[in-house]
């Protein structure tokens, strides 16, 4: 018999990317802790540095449960986010961050296994003529690299606090979405 849908593991762990140190990272390499992926670029003026801010709220407020779980933002315009870029960007306001990136291929493999929407659009706006436009999700995976949940952009900071404090505290709950059908361990 095979596992439910939502609890075999995604291709997204089979991803080869650039951490913000510039090491090579695959989805393995967070295997064994809860991972928080959220895609964004840092040249994003509003999408991101709003979700960002509340995911750090919310893992500032989960106190010693945030240690259990590896936030990572993973750029949808690697053309601009180096991994100098992303680890300058996120050590100044979101230090608990890991920032990946890599090739356009690579992103893009990445984007497709999580099903990540962006595209290039112009923004006479933008010193570069261009912003990103992007699906604002963020995808929580167990130790195990496997798919437990995601919540969009206008879930609360309370309400994903509550649910992240669920998943984190105790995965095998009756109440957490790991816990086995008819909470039994």
């Amino acid at each position: 018999m095979s596992a439910p849908a939502s609890r075999r593991p995604i291709p997204a762990s089979e991803f080869d990317l650039i951490d913000h140190d510039g090491r090579p990272v695959s989805g393995r390499t967070f295997e064994g802790t809860f991972t928080l992926y959220f895609f964004g670029f840092t040249h994003c003026r509003m999408v991101c540095p709003r979700a960002l801010t509340r995911l750090t709220t919310v893992l500032d407020r989960l106190g010693p449960l945030a240690d259990r779980i590896r936030p990572l933002y993973v750029t949808v315009d690697p053309e601009r986010d180096t991994p100098e870029v992303m680890r300058s960007f996120l050590l100044t306001d979101y230090p608990r961050f890991t920032g990946l990136t890599g090739t356009r291929a690579q992103i893009d493999a990445a984007m497709s296994a999580f099903r990540v929407f962006a595209r290039r659009a112009g923004d006479p706006d933008d010193p570069d003529g261009y912003q990103m436009p992007h699906s604002a999700f963020t995808y929580v995976m167990d130790p195990l690299g496997r798919y437990v949940t995601h919540v969009t952009d206008a879930v609360h900071a309370d309400e994903l606090e509550r649910r992240l404090a669920v998943i984190l505290a105790d995965p095998c709950s009756p109440s957490s979405p790991l816990a086995p059908p008819g909470g039994h361990r």
